[in-house]
């Protein structure tokens, strides 16, 4: 599993790849959390165009990332997300608390 973090002022885009599981997501948490704690954005863009794979822990990883940023009055949105991707969060109703988008703007 890959993490790239890219900030731009109130911006945090994470581009999120390979696999989402009960191993990888703790350690993508951890340094997601980290950055925010020192950047504290406005705005956090989850990109999903390199996960490939994406279990329970990853509906867990973007539920966790929403609690933290409505806590500093924040906005998550998930981008590029596959179709059955999307689909695992519209059921576990993600698409409720965070809008997604299909195209991304680089950060």
């Amino acid at each position: 599993m890959g993490v790239t973090i890219k900030s731009a002022g109130d911006t945090l885009v994470v581009y999120l790849s390979g696999e989402i599981d009960h191993h990888s997501a703790v350690p993508i948490r951890q340094k997601i959390d980290d950055v925010i704690t020192v950047n504290k954005p406005k705005y956090l863009i989850l990109d999903f165009k390199g996960v490939s794979f994406m279990d329970s822990s990853g509906i867990g990883l973007v539920m966790g990332r929403y609690r933290t940023l409505l806590s500093c009055h924040g906005q998550l949105e998930i981008r590029n997300v596959s179709h059955q991707t999307k689909k695992v969060m519209e059921l576990a109703g993600l698409s409720s608390i965070a809008p997604s988008k299909e195209k991304s703007n680089e950060v």
